[in-house]
């Protein structure tokens, strides 16, 4: 099969991940500690699956001078990126209260920025499942478990800070839906225009999908997930997470 019969047949997992998560939390929110656990576990995942198969394969590509400007253009991004959502965040809440409903219907219910910036994450996990195929099969099929994991949780909280913001259930999963497959965009540009590139380029993203990875266990899931009250089991969903991957790749190897 080719690269880009590879990348799509993957990326249909974290694709159906996402519409699955905003269609549950249509039906039920999920409570704190459910989302706690499922952030703990994730963050495991993200982190064993950049240690154990992203980080060697950079190594063994080489290339030092452009995995170094990936990362570095990578950290830029996603701090960017971060920036962007801090000042979208105190700009709400500065906003003056209002009972009324905003005016300009649905649009004025959407927040039009901060989607943006969920579809380049989204994007750009594309990009690294893509990638995982030109990596092997192992490697592959790892980062589309992690990523699908991550897809699966950010729509949960996604549809349910849409429904917040009243918007209907119904509208919020096909926000939702639609921002999940932006995965399959970068997964299939990825594919096509990297299958076939030199070391250098591959090490370049490589690091910055490394980054971006790093950022979103480390600055989003960990710091979200500690945000509910901190019990022995949700830390151990951490853990389960990491081995489970480790195991994974163990087996696969």
């Amino acid at each position: 099969m080719s690269y880009v019969g590879q990348a799509a047949v993957l990326v249909s997992f974290p694709i159906a991940a996402g519409a699955i998560g905003s269609a549950a939390a249509a039906v039920r929110r999920p409570g704190p500690e459910l989302v706690s656990a499922i952030q703990h576990f994730a963050a495991g995942v993200v982190i064993a699956a950049l240690a154990g198969e992203l980080l060697p394969d950079l190594r063994h590509e080489g290339n030092l001078g452009w995995a170094v400007a990936g990362f570095s253009a990578g950290v830029a991004l996603v701090l960017s990126l971060a920036a962007y959502g801090r000042r979208l965040d105190a700009k709400q809440t500065t906003a003056p209260e209002n009972d009324a409903p905003p005016a300009g219907g649905f649009l004025a219910l959407v927040p039009l920025g901060f989607l943006v910036t969920v579809a380049i994450d989204l994007l750009i996990d594309g990009v690294l499942i893509g990638l995982g195929v030109r990596l092997g099969s192992t490697q592959g099929s790892i980062l589309t478990i992690a990523l699908t994991l991550e897809i699966l949780f950010l729509t949960l909280s996604l549809a349910a800070e849409l429904t917040d913001r009243g918007l209907t259930s119904r509208q919020a999963s096909a926000i939702c839906i639609g921002l999940s497959l932006s995965t399959g965009v970068g997964a299939i540009t990825a594919a096509v225009l990297l299958g076939g590139v030199g070391t250098a380029v591959l090490a370049f993203v490589l690091a910055f999908g490394a980054a971006a990875l790093l950022y979103l266990a480390v600055e989003e899931l960990l710091v979200e997930a500690h945000e509910e009250r901190e019990t022995a089991l949700l830390s151990a969903m951490f853990f389960a997470g990491f081995l489970a991957i480790y195991i994974l790749g163990e087996l696969g190897g």
